[in-house]
């Protein structure tokens, strides 16, 4: 009894080990022996500090509100934020602008 396992595409239960993966006799499949380990992506704020989904944080500079003349002042206080992926990866609700996503560089966390 093998101790790999059968193939994921044809099931077949001859498989064999090459490198670092794993081959199918009967119908050439190959997949990797390890499951890729997913790296978490590390926001930081204006002064480095780490930041994770629920902190509170500060804006750092006057943010001009696109597709509105609004500004988001220095000091403004952002509770409960969400981390996202992308170019802006803060989504948070501020107090009279409403649903808004923020880059980490123009903020600092709240003590």
């Amino acid at each position: 009894m093998s101790s790999l396992p059968p193939c994921p595409q044809c099931k077949s239960e001859y498989t064999y080990e090459d490198g670092a993966s794993y081959v199918c006799p009967e119908c050439a499949h190959e997949w990797p022996q390890a499951a890729p380990i997913e790296e978490k992506k590390v926001v930081r704020d204006a002064n480095g500090n780490e930041l994770q989904d629920g902190d509170s944080v500060t804006v750092v500079k006057d943010l001009k509100v696109k597709g509105s003349s609004s500004v988001v002042k220095v000091g403004t206080k952002v509770k409960n934020i969400r981390l996202v992926d992308g170019d802006h990866d803060i989504d948070c609700r501020i107090d009279s602008f409403g649903a808004m996503q923020l880059k980490s560089e123009f903020v600092k966390k709240a003590s």
